[in-house]
């Protein structure tokens, strides 16, 4: 199954919330005029500046009693996880234990397999993403996916990659709002100032770390509320591997992060919280502790999760 075309539909413009923002004003007083003179009102100014809001909140992701099965075959138990606004969560575990099949699930891509089926609910700041009446597409964008294995559009250009989510899923905007957001996202995904004088370039011309981060531009060019990364820097040699994680601690003050990751050193640099998955002798993946990351790996509950995180197994 080709992750291409996902990729850039699992970008997210603005998504429902539970709850509308509310703002705080602070009330001001007024005091009477005090008497002047009759003269002439002066002109009033042709234009006031629009007052500065604050930032919409992050979004909370909260997944409950998740089971999934691909087939007869269950490879996911009843996990539940609350991945909290504006923290990075890393899920943790060997391979197989269901990591990235409980990643997929978290923006409905897990249904995109014909025999794939499961139970539980998604809540995006308390609302069900699997609910009949929210549409598949909506939940995609409002979760966004890196995958890991970085797939720019090879033949479209740098400014065109990065645009794609807005084609794909019909948003209209005009040059100047084409080219605020294509700034605006390769900014926040570190790549600007390698590539602002090249955005007409093929984006497959471009090297493995930065193609990630033009993927992630990618993602972020629909404002996603919650940014999935499924072992984002597998392939990349350590100096990429650097800037893609010095980009996610730039990202965490914009979106809500959870990524797969076998590299435990990676886990600790990057996560606040930790979900340590585990499938052991034939058993579905489920998860055996999780919480702060400094102390999942200085003093964990499981003596399991003490020895996954110190390398005598996995």
């Amino acid at each position: 199954m080709s992750d291409d075309i996902t990729t850039v539909i699992d970008s997210a413009p603005e998504s429902r919330r539970s709850e509308s923002a509310r703002l705080r004003r602070d009330q001001a007083g007024y005091a009477p005029a005090p008497s002047t003179p009759n003269y002439p009102s002066a002109p009033l100014p042709t234009a006031v500046a629009a007052p500065v809001l604050p930032s919409e909140p992050l979004a909370s992701l909260d997944a409950r009693n998740i089971t999934a099965w691909f087939g007869d075959h269950q490879v996911l138990d009843r996990v539940s996880l609350t991945m909290p606004a504006g923290v990075v969560t890393a899920l943790i575990g060997p391979s197989g234990c269901g990591k990235s099949t409980f990643l997929r699930i978290l923006n409905r891509m897990h249904e995109l397999v014909p025999s794939a089926s499961l139970a539980g609910e998604v809540l995006l700041d308390g609302v069900d993403i699997y609910d009949s009446g929210r549409k598949l597409t909506e939940a995609r964008r409002d979760i966004g996916m890196v995958f890991q294995k970085p797939n720019p559009f090879p033949a479209m250009s740098i400014y065109d990659n990065v645009i794609a989510g807005l084609k794909l899923t019909g948003v209209r905007a005009s040059r100047d709002e084409k080219d605020y957001l294509v700034e605006r996202s390769l900014t926040s995904a570190g790549l600007w100032k390698e590539v602002k004088d090249r955005l007409r370039a093929p984006g497959g011309g471009l090297s493995g770390g930065q193609q990630q981060r033009l993927c992630i531009a990618r993602s972020l060019a629909i404002k996603p509320k919650v940014l999935l990364m499924d072992e984002p820097c597998s392939a990349l040699d350590p100096t990429s591997t650097r800037v893609i994680e010095e980009t996610m601690g730039e990202l965490q003050k914009e979106v809500t992060i959870v990524i797969v990751t076998h590299n435990m050193q990676q886990a600790q640099r990057v996560s606040q919280q930790c979900a340590f998955f585990l499938a052991s002798q034939g058993q579905p993946g489920h998860i055996v502790e999780h919480g702060d990351t400094e102390a999942m790996f200085g003093a964990p509950i499981d003596p399991r999760t003490y020895d996954y995180v110190n390398g005598r197994f996995g």
